[in-house]
């Protein structure tokens, strides 16, 4: 990757507004269309009321929003320079990237390297470090091309036309207008014809899964998810000018807003209580009432990112000037160590009633009397006592805790999460995928080539199979055979033969190194061979050469 000079961007880690001129393109029109429209049988009744309420509320937003920006001197703070290993030098384009990312042995660190780029300047270890979970950060780079080719409306349109896009499933209309927030969801398929028209009546559209349609999003997410440990998701929002599509609300995700084209006006708040720092789940829509004043108040452009842990209260609407494309970009939902503890606690307290008699002797005759509710304001020398008990067979747990065993299902659940790998062209011409067997007049072809002892292979992706075991069988668990659609396809897995353990952890251990099929630690060689052959077909590995 080139480098790039500091000064080409501005990182602001408190408040910072940097407007651009007015852009060319004008407003679309909201007058009410007094016409009913049809398409596949379905009345768009929703769209003219919807137009009404929007052109008063864009009357009233645009003299908001004009005097914010007005206050831009006021809002900005001084830049914090950056001087740790980040890439400077010239941009590199997105297409670029993710060429040169396929000649990167690792994924691992092919993940990395796009983490950086995603994030550029701050160095990821000074992200990690300073800001991930604990605070919002903006990066501004005056760059409108900096992520191009990662989505665009141009793509939203071809989507729209050419792919089967449910409303509600892959699709929501969305508006809010005089502080309430509707959905205005059609039954069925969301043709161009209606979703335009929403758009033009001042409603957000929200695509909910646009790695199912775009290969480059698909591409960029399933490359991210081994940065993260943790699924990465992806929402894109299409937004008209001088409009809000959705309420002040905070998600349980941490969140890369990537402003895609045009520009759009943000604000962060504090999580309103200790309660809601780091959120289980994601909150209700809140009134301007509840959430206080913004802790940060910016304007994206293109080419600028946004990112707020989960728990910040966040709201965005449009300037009047131009529309906004945006995705959001997710990850570590419900993957917290109280989620592992979840899993874990259960079974340690299972574990600790059968294995030690402490766990299992009885409760004090007479402890009613004193432990409760009604009996916790009562100074009584029998609820210390009661409590040291609690607190040391608590610590005692720990000692009957499965915490490997609990990883493993948390593992197992990401693997089924995770997005298939998007397939680089050395990693289809060397994968099941790119096998020399076709059709070919009328019968099935086989050229010979097939899998022997000298074969060298590697797993497809440092994390696209793991072993676990359930106490009686040991399971292959994997993510190549997965949906682009979240959760569309059931877990994929297999049993293993005891005997093969020990020949797929060499392999999960050896990555990224290519390694022989005579290497696998099987007693013997048809053994070896066949133990490539499914792995093979199953996705799980590759070749170095094609066969």
């Amino acid at each position: 990757m080139e480098r790039t000079h500091m000064s080409a961007f501005a990182l602001y880690q408190t408040m910072s507004v940097d407007v651009s001129p007015p852009a060319k393109k004008s407003s679309p029109s909201v007058a009410v269309k007094k016409k009913k429209k049809k398409e596949n049988g379905v009345t768009i009744k929703k769209v003219s009321a919807v137009k009404a309420q929007v052109q008063t509320e864009k009357r009233k937003k645009q003299k908001k929003l004009l005097k914010s920006v007005k206050r831009e001197e006021s809002l900005k703070h001084s830049t914090e320079e950056v001087e740790e290993e980040c890439v400077n030098g010239e941009d590199e384009s997105l297409e670029a990237l993710l060429t040169s990312l396929t000649r990167v042995n690792n994924s691992r660190e092919r993940a990395s390297q796009l983490f950086q780029w995603l994030i550029n300047p701050i160095p990821a270890k000074a992200f990690f470090r300073e800001t991930w979970e604990k605070k919002p950060i903006l990066v501004q780079r005056q760059n409108p091309n900096y992520y191009k080719g990662l989505f665009s409306t141009a793509e939203f349109d071809r989507i729209l036309r050419e792919e089967d896009v449910q409303y509600g499933v892959n699709l929501d209309i969305t508006s809010y207008i005089d502080g309430k927030r509707e959905t205005h969801n059609p039954p069925g398929r969301a043709l161009p014809f209606t979703v335009w028209d929403f758009y033009e009546s001042g409603c957000s559209i929200r695509m909910l899964n646009p790695q199912a349609f775009s290969s480059t999003v698909w591409n960029v997410l399933s490359i991210l998810q081994e940065q993260f440990g943790s699924m990465a998701g992806a929402n894109v929002y299409l937004t008209p000018p001088g409009t809000q599509g959705f309420a002040p609300h905070y998600d349980d995700i941490e969140a890369f807003v990537v402003q895609l084209e045009g520009k759009k006006h943000w604000r962060v708040y504090n999580p309103r209580t200790d309660d809601e720092v780091l959120p289980v789940v994601s909150s209700p829509n809140f009134d301007e009432a509840d959430i206080g004043d913004p802790i940060m108040e910016v304007v994206l452009e293109a080419g600028d990112l946004l990112y707020f842990p989960r728990g910040f209260i966040h709201q965005g609407d449009c300037l009047p000037d131009a529309h906004s494309l945006h995705i959001t970009i997710s990850s570590f939902q419900k993957n917290s160590w109280g989620d592992l503890l979840q899993r874990v606690v259960p079974v340690a307290l299972e574990v600790a009633m059968e294995e030690d008699v402490e766990f299992r002797q009885g409760l004090p005759l007479d402890y009613l009397t004193y432990m409760g509710v009604q009996n916790s304001d009562k100074d009584d020398p029998r609820r210390v006592k009661f409590f040291s008990r609690i607190g040391n067979l608590m610590k005692k747990l720990s000692n009957y805790a499965p915490v490997d065993a609990a990883v493993d299902q948390k593992a197992k659940d990401f693997l089924h999460d995770c997005l298939p790998p998007a397939l680089t062209p050395e990693e289809l011409a060397s994968s099941v995928q790119g096998a020399p067997i076709k059709w070919e007049c009328g019968q099935v072809m086989d050229a010979g080539a097939q899998i022997n002892s000298q074969t060298r292979v590697r797993l497809l992706r440092a994390g696209c199979a793991r072993l676990c075991s359930d106490g009686e069988a040991v399971h292959l668990h994997y993510t190549t055979g997965n949906s682009r659609v979240y959760h569309k396809e059931e877990p994929k897995s297999f049993e293993i033969k005891s005997e093969h353990t020990d020949a797929i952890e060499f392999l999960i251990h050896s990555y990224p190194n290519f390694v022989t099929v005579e290497s696998f630690p099987c007693e013997a060689k048809e053994e070896k061979v066949e133990l490539a052959e499914l792995l093979f077909e199953r996705g799980i590995i590759h070749t170095e050469e094609p066969l």
